[in-house]
């Protein structure tokens, strides 16, 4: 037979105590005093019984969701951000919000804002390769979503803006390779999909750094792939470059491994930066010389989030998230 769906209910009877205590310790409201003793005993019912708080019950309650959607991102974004995006779900969860990652790719403007919209969200965090316009953070606000944060290089009127300048990485590598004596800079320009958001503003902060110095900066195109870095490698000497910025360490270390394969050194034939600062850069022979990206805490930005969704009339701010600093190694 199939078993009755516990209820909050069940578990005040088996507690001892009224639903309203159980209604209390169960969604952590702390206006109410309640003892520790009591606590535990409203968490061992509600373990025996295999009872889960109703969600959507809790939202029509409070008036909103504790919902925060964070779409997935379209493309890979690397360690880097994998790890500052987990820090912040992390973050979001112990402030008792509930993070759902929207799957669907490929939604973009005010399609992807409706589509998140249906979910009722207390807040959304867009990735700027959606290109969620006025349009849609206005639908997203309509539709109960207290704060609509954005990240990306610009800001989007109503929504709060975590901006993400990529140039400044682009900057710093190519000021680096200026500094060292470089004067025709090689700039990997990723041909996977959905990078150009990270790659493009990079190569224009190269450019920016050897303004009046009569360097040349030279985007050359490279796939993730092993067979055409050993292509762009076999054909490196004619393309007289003497740096490169390899857009990350990832290509970084793809492309050196192939020079060296193609007798090219590094970094008496080629300097070399990439950018991240993985620790894989620095068990490579030479270790690699790379832009360390610094992002804020996933604590310090779940707050923000926290304090946004607590006082959605408040002017929304914009804010830059990326600083950038050269780590001279051996490469370079």
């Amino acid at each position: 037979m199939t078993r009755a769906v516990p209820t909050s209910a069940d578990v005040a009877r088996l507690a001892g105590v009224s639903r309203a205590t159980v209604s209390y310790v169960l969604n952590n409201t702390n206006a109410v005093r309640i003892s520790e003793p009591t606590r535990r005993r409203v968490h061992e019912a509600a373990k025996e019984l295999g009872y889960v708080p109703h969600a959507a019950a809790r939202s029509l309650r409070a008036g909103h969701s504790r919902m925060v959607l964070m779409p997935t991102p379209a493309v890979s974004v690397g360690p880097l951000y994998n790890r500052f995006l987990s820090e912040l779900q992390w973050s979001l969860s112990r402030l008792d919000y509930t993070v759902v990652q929207y799957g669907r790719v490929g939604l973009t403007g005010e399609e992807a804002a409706r589509a998140w919209a249906e979910l009722r969200p207390v807040a959304v965090l867009a990735p700027g390769a959606h290109d969620l316009g006025p349009q849609g953070v206005a639908l997203l606000k309509r539709s109960g979503a207290r704060a609509v944060i954005t990240f990306g290089p610009y800001q989007v009127d109503g929504a709060h803006a975590l901006l993400m300048d990529q140039r400044s990485v682009g900057r710093a590598a190519g000021a680096h390779l200026l500094a060292r004596g470089r004067r025709r800079i090689g700039v990997i320009i990723p041909q996977e999909p959905g990078l150009e958001a990270f790659s493009r503003p990079r190569a224009d902060g190269v450019r920016e750094s050897a303004e009046g110095t009569g360097a040349q900066v030279v985007e050359v195109a490279l796939p993730y792939d092993e067979g055409a870095a050993a292509r762009l490698a076999a054909r490196w000497r004619s393309l007289g470059l003497d740096g490169v910025f390899a857009y990350n360490d990832e290509y970084a270390m793809l492309l050196m491994r192939a020079l060296q394969d193609e007798g090219i050194a590094v970094p008496d034939g080629t300097g070399m930066v990439g950018a991240d600062d993985l620790m894989l850069g620095r068990l490579l022979r030479p270790r690699l010389s790379t832009v360390r990206v610094e992002l804020p805490s996933g604590q310090e930005l779940a707050e923000l989030v926290d304090r946004m969704v607590s006082d959605p009339s408040a002017e929304p701010p914009a804010r830059q998230l990326l600083g950038a600093e050269l780590v001279e190694r051996e490469s370079g």
